[in-house]
Formats: structure tokens, sequence, C-alpha cells
């Protein structure tokens, strides 16, 4: 299901505008497939920062993601830039934007992250330290149903045969070429996939934050269920990164 950044090329160069809209991006010319209400759509995001010592995994690029991951893209290709270079940059400027990254921010500073990778704070990590995480999705082309974001239920990932086809082709690759990062499963959705894996021999479940929430702001109950399970998230984090 993987797809080509060449194939698209030819009408990401010809989006004009500030900002990009629907109209403009859920469009047949970077629809990857449909399956009944759910449609997912191309979005540049092929790059793999292999050495990485945190691998942060949400559900799916929503529309803002991938609004700023077309349009650097657009913009790398008008400054005549390398295309090799178009992932990269398009997953660095767009990879949990808004303010679903200062809330993770915040969530990785409460339980100790920044301090076992030896930075200041979790800022640094989506700045000049970008190179110690990769950031990643369970699908990682965004997936919309009536136009909407895909919110990791109705149905649930590998319940979606469309859905199900890329997390198991895409993520679990990933998971094997950035084998030594600890992994943070934003919420639920993400988790029972990488519990699947576990349960099927493909994921070693020492590796992973199962109890990490979703830092959207939809997810009222964040800051308490962080709470909840602070001690055994700093734990779990130092006794892996300890060993890297």
């Amino acid at each position: 299901m993987l797809a080509r950044l060449d194939h698209y090329l030819e009408y990401i160069g010809s989006l004009t505008g500030e900002k990009l809209t629907k109209e403009q991006l859920l469009v047949p010319e970077l629809r990857l497939e449909e399956q009944g209400r759910m449609a997912m759509y191309y979005v540049p995001y092929d790059y793999v920062n292999e050495n990485a010592k945190l691998m942060i995994v949400g559900i799916t690029p929503g529309f803002t993601q991938m609004e700023i991951a077309i349009r650097e893209a657009r913009d790398c290709l008008l400054a005549g830039g390398p295309i090799t270079d178009i992932d990269r940059r398009a997953k660095l400027a767009a990879s949990f934007a808004g303010t679903m990254r200062a809330n993770l921010v915040q969530m990785l500073d409460r339980i100790g992250i920044p301090e076992l990778l030896g930075v200041r704070d979790g800022g640094e990590l989506f700045g000049e330290k970008r190179g110690l995480i990769h950031t990643t999705s369970a699908i990682r082309y965004p997936v919309f149903v009536e136009g909407r974001n895909y919110t990791g239920h109705g149905p649930s990932i590998l319940q979606s045969p469309m859905m199900a086809a890329c997390a198991r082709s895409i993520l679990l690759e990933e998971l094997e070429r950035v084998d030594d990062a600890l992994i943070i499963p934003l919420g639920k959705a993400v988790s029972d996939v990488l519990r699947v894996f576990v349960q099927e021999g493909r994921l070693r479940p020492e590796r992973c934050l199962f109890e990490f929430p979703h830092p959207s702001g939809a997810n009222g109950h964040r800051w308490k269920q962080l709470e909840t399970h602070k001690e055994e998230l700093a734990a779990r984090s130092a006794e892996w990164l300890a060993r890297l």
C-alpha cells in the first residue's frame, strides 16, 4: 500500500493558496483508497528516522497535518529543493502540529522523557533535537469519514480491511526499522493495534508505553489518565532508555 511521491508531484505542484482547503486536498488526484464512507488520501510522510530513541505513534494524520505537509511539499517543489528531502521536511513541519503537539510536549515532560534523552524539555524533541524521535501513525496516510477526521473507532483500525492492511504492511515495517526506540502509542486505538502485534510475537511489549493517553484536546481526561499511570510510565521509560 506504500504510495510513491513521484505519482503526486504534478498535482501537488499545481496547488495555489496560502492555506490549502479540503476542496483542494480531498480529491481523486490524492485519493489512495475508499471503503464505504471512509477514504484514505496521500500525504508525503514516508520518511523514517531509523536512529530514533523514541517513536511516537498516533492514529492517523488529521486534516491539519495533511494540509501542512502538502503545503510544505509544494513549497519545496516551487523553491527547487531536492525531491528526496520532501518527505522528511513535510513530516518535520506537520507531525502532531497544532495544540496536540503542545499537549504532547507537556505530557512527555510530565513523565521525564526529555531528561532520560538528555534534553532540556519536550519542545526540543520537536526542534533542534528532532533526530532523537520518529513520529508516525498506525495508519500512515490520513483517513476521513465523510470528510471528517477518523478518530480510531467506528470501525476500529484492525476491523477495517483498508486500515488493517496499511497497519500490517507499513507500521510493522517501521517498528522493525526503528527497532531500538521506546514506543509511545497515543491512546487506546493505537495501543490496541500494538497489543495485537505483541500477541503475534511481532513486537516486544517492554518497548511500549501502553497507558499513555491521547494528547488531543478532545480527550478531556488526558491529564487524569496520565497522572494515574505516571509512575509506571516513567519507570518503564527509564528501564528501556537506560539500555540504549
